[in-house]
């Protein structure tokens, strides 16, 4: 994230990219290239359908509520152990016609604690790659994060998990270095009410240790959740992340992110999978930062 005040460029570039709302994108890929591959993103969505029992190859194999496994993806503190890969290019703003793209392996496995508590575990591995000067780029890991929630073990009316978030300074290339260890407390609220499942998270991360650089985690991070299922698998989704980064300048802390998307989930060769499509709108977004982001999923799940 850059500073309001005019920087050294490469402080501009370092600082840019500490804000985790805001994701890099892939290079030669651009964002007209991107916007080609969305029919053909669309018609898969359309032409896989969901494989019923008596469809399988296997007349044993037991039958496949779409729906309802739909809605179990939609829960974040749920029992479904679930592997998203998220694939996330940002372009547009002060970014121009560059693209930038981040991918996310966030694997989500619950665990049984006790008869009456279960332990949520999520992970966020990204992938970078950031376009640097002159066409040069950098590409490798960021930092590390891991989200854990106890939930309990019966589902209510409100279904809550609350628990702590880590970031771990693990980044391999300088955009997106940070060298801070950082932790704070994390909320999950869920409500299932007919086709919505509604809810919400907040996280907060300070700092805890740093290596001395002038940038430090300290990120706070916002994502409300309104889902609604058609049938058949296909649901529509509001979702954004919405952050603020408290250790950049007043008035380039905020990222705030408007959209929509689309997913389906459906059973491909007796796998149960969720493929979702998104965009979002940055309304709000630091200076040198993409304004507006383009999503793909592929999630497989793993019911239990």
């Amino acid at each position: 994230m850059v500073n309001g005040s005019p920087l050294p460029r490469r402080r501009q570039t370092k600082r840019l990219y500490t804000e985790r709302g805001y994701q890099p994108m892939l290079e030669p890929v651009t964002y007209l290239r991107v916007k080609r591959v969305l029919p053909c993103t669309v018609a898969m969505l359309l032409v896989v359908a969901p494989v019923r029992a008596q469809q399988a190859a296997q007349p044993s194999a037991p039958a496949v509520d779409a729906t309802a496994l739909a809605k179990q993806s939609q829960n974040p503190v749920g029992s479904l152990v679930s592997v998203p890969f998220q694939f996330n290019f940002n372009t547009g703003g002060d970014l121009g016609e560059r693209t930038l793209l981040n991918v996310n392996f966030q694997p989500v496995i619950p665990f049984r604690l006790t008869d009456r508590w279960n332990v949520i575990a999520r992970t966020i591995v990204p992938l970078e790659s950031v376009p640097g000067d002159a066409g040069t780029r950098f590409s490798g890991v960021g930092d590390i994060q891991l989200q854990l929630f106890v939930t309990p073990a019966a589902p209510r009316a409100i279904i809550w998990g609350l628990g702590g978030a880590f970031s771990f300074p693990t980044a391999t290339i300088d955009p997106v270095e940070s060298g801070t260890w950082a932790a704070g407390p994390s909320l999950v609220l869920v409500k299932m009410t007919g086709s919505f499942v509604l809810g919400g998270l907040v996280s907060q991360i300070w700092p805890l240790a740093d290596a001395g650089d002038a940038r430090e985690t300290n990120l706070l991070t916002i994502q409300p959740a309104v889902n609604f299922n058609f049938g058949h698998g296909w649901a529509m989704a509001f979702s954004p992340v919405i952050t603020a980064n408290w250790d950049a300048p007043v008035g380039d802390r905020w990222t705030v992110p408007v959209g929509l998307g689309l997913t389906r989930t459906v059973v491909f060769n007796h796998r149960p999978m969720n493929l979702g499509i998104s965009y979002n709108y940055n309304i709000e977004h630091p200076a040198g930062t993409a304004g507006e982001q383009l999503r793909f999923t592929v999630t497989l799940l793993y019911p239990r």
